[in-house]
């Protein structure tokens, strides 16, 4: 299934803004670190982030927190913003006592996104990227 999957528009410049920008960027995923890696590889953003962590990392999935608190050690920080685009990334990042900031990819809507209290939900991470400066991942 891997070779049928599409990057999303956008993906690696938006970790590449990340990266110019000095935002700290560690990925906090529900899938196995051999898939995490590969999508990585084939977005070519391996070099453009400072970690990650996967459910092969913690003892719980989203939407508990442990996968994001994983990352917030590798990140070394608690100061951060989830990127996310389902209710699990909300629910795990707020119970982190993160905010979430979501891209619609078509699993969830902008109002189911809303109602489990994303902070902003963009279109895509082209929308995203163009409206960083307005999200709380900019904020200082």
């Amino acid at each position: 299934m891997r070779a049928e999957c599409e990057s999303l528009p956008g993906a690696r410049d938006f970790v590449a803004e990340l990266r110019r920008r000095g935002i700290a960027t560690v990925l906090a995923s529900s899938s196995g670190a051999d898939d995490v890696e590969y999508f990585m590889r084939r977005i070519g953003i391996e070099d453009l982030v400072d970690g990650w962590t996967t459910k092969d990392d913690v003892e719980r999935a989203k939407p508990e927190p442990d996968v994001v608190h994983a990352a917030l050690a590798k990140a070394g920080t608690e100061d951060a913003v989830m990127v996310g685009d389902s209710r699990w990334d909300i629910e795990a990042a707020g119970n982190a006592g993160l905010e979430t900031v979501c891209v619609i990819t078509g699993g969830w809507s902008i109002q189911e996104l809303r109602d489990h209290g994303a902070v902003a939900v963009f279109e895509s991470l082209v929308d995203l990227t163009e409206a960083l400066d307005s999200t709380p991942i900019a904020a200082p």
